[in-house]
């Protein structure tokens, strides 16, 4: 075994570096075995200078017994292979074995330098061992005097304690000595605390709360050198004085309570409690004790006794009450303001603030009354309208808390509004709800009286004029616009609902008022209400239209689209339609059976017939005069085309065939003097000329006095330009009526009229033809016909 290995085992921390490298190795077996038995020498000489200095036990390593480990074994087998390898190279020649000399000394020399390095390194490993045994062997003495000290030190506490169980009973009486000397000089102040206690309450229930205060003070700073004294003993001699402090305080906080009171009867009360409060809050609490903060409860109490008198639960108003309650605090609370300038201020240190504090509490104390207010029942339309219109308008105003006579302090503007936007939006929602109901009903029951007057047996009552007159349409309109301009006087926007609100209203009310003028029309003509004066009622439900429609810019808003009275205006132009279409039926009614001998032999020989119509159409139309311009001509022009078009409806049923041309020339002249007696009939009536619809009887008759028939298409074109609503079943029932037309020469007129020019649009012109009901075509000829 080499001895690498041995050394390796026989110092483990050494790192192991194989010996044999760079070893030449042996050419014979006597080499090698003077190699190994040299390094044994040197192992020999390192452990007996090893066992000179310490003594160490060595492992059983230091033999070079067999390996312990199959990689050394393996290890030395490759290094003895690879020594034999060499030498065996290098002296295989019998010249080389002359340097075998030079060979031995440097393997010497190199043996003896590793094995000082070896010994080197052992040295120094030896040395740092043999240092740490020295450490360790001090620190074990250190150890062992610690725990000697701490044992001496035991025992020492162990006596202290035990001789301060003996002192401690000691102690204990010097305390109680102590205490009892402390309390031998209190004891004559001690003994007057319960007469102290029984005067400073006394003095309390009398008011004079500044001696109160200094006497309790005294108690307290007693008991404070009591307990301080006596090592933080409580002495029951002072248990009532917490009872007591609170009583004093409750009594600053009643008079703070009524300070607008005591300001005015008694101001020295207020004065001491105000200086009691602050002398309490000047003062500096002993630790462990809770501050009393009386500043802090007397602010309070002024607040709360102030919201109290004006806005305590008990004086909420009622329903209805409402605008008497805001009127009394328009008084009351200016009032309040200057009694705090000008009294309690003064009776307060500057820095309360004391007109701001009042105005605020003021303020605010009102706020949560409203809201309280709102949040109850539903307020009826006035007080709705009262409560708007106060906290908007007068509340801030210069009649109140805005008046520059109070100062700056009293302005509230920039806290919160008494009334929220929601509260506003919720108020004004419920002013025109009510309004509206309120205004439905009072228009119900106008008209309910007007529809009463309709049976009367006596005309209509007229005016100095001699027009027929009722006030409901000016009542009307003033109502309505008084709430529209009351509402002015709130916002903007409740006006303009109010507006949208009353028109809507008065667009009901006329299409109630048209229904019932309707069913009154019915119950009349059915005869189940007959009315002594039907039309003269109808008359003026007419001029009651004319009233309402010449009052209605009264409802207009300055700001407001022009064509917001639109609907209202197509309401009473329906409502003027609807009585002329009444008043034109009842005038049809009496015309029909005159009409219906029309046309006749009778007829054209005699003015006999229309002698009748003309005078029923007069005695009906004799009322218009009572009706209001311009109403009056649209009525007369409606009854004047009435009459013309059941004049063409007569003329039109095929009564009258005429046989000859002498025949057609009367009924030319008995038509121009027709229409001459109609049109002076309507002139003296007051129809302007330029409404009449004569005209059309005069184009009628120029087609009846046409002496040659083949001119008849000229004549139709004509007549078709004149009134373009004329049909070709009317211009059949025209030929019809000459009786002189062959079936080509009216196929001729009537293929001339469908291939005609179109005619002019009926712009700026009045139906009349197609009011005529169109009568059924015809076939017969001028012959075919016989004269009634």
């Amino acid at each position: 075994m080499s001895s690498k290995a041995c050394i390796h085992f026989a110092f483990p921390g050494i790192t192991q570096k194989p010996l044999s490298k760079g070893l030449p190795g042996a050419s014979s077996s006597h080499h090698h075995s003077h190699f190994l038995s040299s390094s044994c020498s040197s192992r020999s000489v390192m452990e007996s200078a090893v066992k000179d200095k310490t003594q160490p036990t060595l492992s059983s390593g230091s033999y070079c017994p067999g390996p312990e480990w199959p990689e050394q074994e393996r290890a030395e087998q490759l290094a003895r292979g690879a020594a034999l390898k060499w030498a065996s190279g290098i002296f295989y020649r019998p010249e080389q074995l002359a340097r075998l000399g030079q060979y031995r000394s440097r393997e010497v020399q190199r043996t003896c330098f590793l094995e000082a390095r070896i010994k080197s390194v052992v040295q120094s490993y030896l040395e740092g061992v043999q240092t740490g045994m020295w450490q360790l062997s001090q620190a074990l003495e250190a150890v062992q005097g610690a725990r000697e000290a701490l044992s001496q030190t035991h025992g020492l506490i162990q006596d202290m304690a035990q001789a301060s169980k003996a002192l401690e009973a000691l102690r204990e009486q010097a305390v109680q000595h102590k205490q009892l000397q402390a309390l031998s000089q209190l004891l004559p102040r001690l003994q007057a605390v319960p007469a102290s206690v029984t005067q400073t309450k006394m003095l309390i229930d009398a008011q004079k709360l500044l001696e109160a205060y200094v006497s309790l003070r005294e108690l307290e700073q007693l008991q404070e050198e009591a307990w301080v004294s006596l090592g933080g003993l409580e002495l029951p001699v002072f248990q009532g004085l917490g009872h007591l402090a609170e009583a004093l305080g409750h009594a600053v906080e009643a008079a703070a309570g009524a300070a607008g009171q005591l300001a005015r009867t008694d101001p020295a009360l207020l004065v001491a409690a105000i200086r009691v409060a602050e002398m309490e809050a000047g003062r500096s609490t002993p630790p462990g004790q809770v501050p009393r903060d009386w500043q802090q409860r007397c602010l309070q109490a002024l607040q709360a006794g102030l919201e109290q008198v004006h806005f305590g639960t008990t004086v909420l108003p009622e329903p209805g009450s409402l605008a008497e309650w805001l009127k009394a605090l328009q008084v009351a609370l200016p009032a309040e303001l200057a009694t705090a300038e000008a009294l309690v201020a003064p009776c307060c240190p500057p820095h309360y603030n004391v007109v701001q504090l009042w105005s605020h509490t003021l303020h605010n104390g009102l706020r949560r009354s409203l809201q309280q207010l709102l949040e109850g029942p539903e307020l009826g339309a006035a007080d709705a309208f009262a409560l708007l219109h106060w906290a908007l308008h007068v509340y801030l105003g210069q009649e109140m808390m805005g008046g520059l006579e109070l100062g700056p302090e009293a302005d509230v503007s920039q806290l919160e509004p008494l009334l929220t936007l929601g509260n506003i939006e919720k108020l004004e929602a419920t002013f025109v709800i009510k309004v509206q109901a309120s205004v439905a009903q009072w228009l119900q029951k106008a008209l309910d009286g007007e529809v009463a007057e309709w049976g009367r047996e006596e005309e209509p009552n007229t005016d100095a004029s001699g027009f027929y007159h009722s006030p409901m349409p000016a009542i009307v309109l003033q109502m309505l616009a008084e709430n529209i301009h009351l509402t002015s006087m709130v916002s903007e926007s409740l006006q303009h609902r109010v507006h949208d609100m009353a028109l809507s209203e008065l667009g009901t009310f006329l299409r109630s008022f048209g229904d019932a003028l309707i069913q009154f029309s019915q119950d009349h003509l059915n005869g189940e209400a007959p009315a002594p004066h039907y039309v003269s009622y109808l008359l003026a439900a007419l001029n009651h239209q004319s009233a309402l429609s010449a009052s209605l810019t009264v409802l207009h808003l300055d700001g407001v689209a022009p064509g917001v009275l639109a609907p209202v205006e197509a309401g009473l132009d329906e409502l003027q339609k609807r009585i002329c279409r009444l008043v034109l039926e009842a005038l049809q009614v009496e015309l029909r059976p005159l009409f219906a001998a029309l046309p006749s032999r009778q007829w054209l020989s005699s003015s006999e017939l229309l002698d009748c119509v003309y005078k029923q159409t007069s005695n009906f139309c004799r009322d218009f005069r009572r009706v209001r311009h311009p109403a009056v001509q649209v009525l007369l022009a409606e009854a004047e085309r009435t009459v013309v078009v059941q004049y063409l409806h007569a003329l039109m049923q095929g009564r009258l065939v005429c046989r000859s041309a002498d025949e057609r020339a009367q009924a030319a002249e008995r038509l121009q003097h027709d229409a001459t007696q109609l049109k002076e009939l309507f002139l003296s009536l007051g129809l302007e000329e330029s409404a009449h619809c004569t005209p059309v009887l005069l184009a009628v008759r120029e087609l009846l006095n046409l002496c040659d028939p083949t001119l008849l298409g000229l004549e139709v074109a004509s007549l078709q330009q004149q009134f373009p609503d004329v049909s070709e079943d009317h211009v059949s029932a025209l030929l019809d009526l000459r009786g002189d037309v062959s079936r080509e020469q009216r196929q001729a007129v009537l293929s001339s009229l469908e291939a005609g020019p179109p005619p002019s649009p009926l712009t700026g012109r009045r139906a009349l033809f197609s009011l005529v009901p169109a009568p059924t075509p015809s076939l017969s000829t001028c012959l075919s016909g016989l004269c009634s």
